[in-house]
């Protein structure tokens, strides 16, 4: 941790590589450090109001490439210039892989660029070793979506532990929400080092939403005439039974109701490849598609009825397009949701996934109460407050940024 005791006359965050004397720099470098598709949608919008306004900030992206294809078409959407790509992807690669070539790459590029703070996202492998070389080389982290927790090590695994990881090595917590803040003060936290910011990923929907596109004409094979049911799993825990009776959950739904197409981008993971093909590809009704990029997403997500996911970002977007979304996971880490009554957790279990679905297609009161429920993730603006945070902890702004409070959890955590 980096605060120190100011005067009446300072304010603020003190970065460690200037306790030795050395004058505050006059342009922030900082360095955001991701590998995902997930990690991309939501540093995309921070890189780009930099980029938009004189920020005073330097912005600096190096990629691991921890899943290439996926993130590539997050970077093609948002024209985001990547400064370093160290392309760490091989087939079948474990999780001591990923880190393994992550931090041999990630060590060299700090030496290089010397960064006076390193961004991270989230809760993936490469996140958790971005805060970990950062600390190696005492480089203050900046954490965006801190806080988040399930409370269970292996679900969603192995993203629960890097969470919590990745939270000790942090200096600066962007959280999204009051809850996220409560879980971090009761791990030792201090209140001074919690900022409450919002999702980015909203900020990334309003800007993708904008965007032209005519997802009727890009998928004619798709009749959207009827009730979409969007769908993605792909989770780790998932695999094997789990995802076989939520297919067979999807194919008995497919049968039963005619009016409606069901969407399922498929991951690349061959495992889910296969299974859905065996189970899913000769039903009319369902369409398997290749991963989509971001913007094709997010347009068949503003046309869907519902969503029934085991993603994270989901639960956190759907809502505020308007759409109820069903979990396919034991627990969540964005109780919020929950709470907001936009998402309902209702596991991997056949009947229960038939259950409830058929419960959306069929009890309209219910449908509209989810739909209709206050999105408690943020409003577009999450980008702009990190940015006012950052310029805020290196001095160069004296009025700490006020959080944000998402209507209806005031108080709550």
């Amino acid at each position: 941790m980096f605060l120190r005791k100011m005067s009446n006359t300072e304010i603020g965050l003190y970065p460690l590589s200037y306790k030795r004397g050395k004058a505050m720099p006059d342009k922030i470098k900082a360095m955001f450090f991701f590998g995902t598709r997930p990690e991309a949608i939501k540093m995309a919008p921070i890189i780009k109001k930099i980029e938009e306004g004189n920020s005073g900030i330097e912005p600096r992206v190096v990629v691991t490439a921890q899943h290439r294809q996926m993130l590539d078409q997050v970077l093609d959407t948002f024209d985001i210039e990547v400064d370093y790509d160290l392309n760490i992807m091989r087939s079948n690669q474990s999780l001591s892989d990923i880190t393994e070539r992550a931090v041999q790459g990630f060590e060299k590029v700090i030496r290089e660029e010397d960064p006076h703070m390193i961004l991270v996202q989230g809760d993936t492998t490469t996140a958790f070793v971005g805060g970990l070389v950062a600390n190696y080389h005492k480089i203050p982290v900046g954490h965006v979506e801190a806080g988040l927790r399930s409370f269970d090590k292996f679900n969603p695994f192995p993203e629960e532990i890097n969470r919590k990881l990745i939270s000790v090595l942090t200096d600066i917590h962007f959280v999204p929400t009051s809850v996220s803040k409560e879980n971090l003060l009761r791990e030792g936290v201090p209140s001074d080092h919690i900022f409450i910011t919002g999702n980015t990923v909203i900020d990334a929907l309003f800007r993708t939403v904008k965007m032209d596109f005519d997802v009727e004409e890009s998928f004619p094979l798709i009749d959207f005439q009827k009730r979409i049911i969007l769908v993605t799993a792909h989770r780790r825990e998932n695999l094997g039974q789990y995802m076989r009776q939520i297919f067979e959950a999807l194919g008995q739904i497919s049968r039963e109701y005619q009016d409606v197409e069901i969407v399922f981008p498929v991951h690349l993971n061959p495992r889910i490849g296969d299974l859905a093909g065996e189970i899913l590809g000769d039903l009319p009704n369902v369409h398997l598609l290749k991963p989509l990029d971001y913007l094709s997403f997010v347009k068949i997500m503003e046309k869907s009825y519902f969503i029934l996911t085991d993603s994270g970002g989901i639960q956190e977007e759907a809502p505020s397009l308007g759409k109820p979304v069903l979990v396919l996971r034991k627990v969540t880490e964005r109780p919020e949701a929950v709470k907001a009554g936009t998402v309902r957790v209702i596991g991997t279990k056949k009947e229960d996934i038939i259950r409830e679905m058929k419960n959306l297609l069929a009890n309209e009161e219910d449908y509209m109460r989810m739909s209709q429920a206050i999105n408690p993730y943020g409003d577009g603006r999450a980008s702009e407050r990190i940015i006012s945070i950052l310029r805020y902890c290196f001095q160069k702004d004296l009025q700490r940024p006020r959080d944000f409070i998402a209507p209806g959890l005031e108080g709550t955590g």
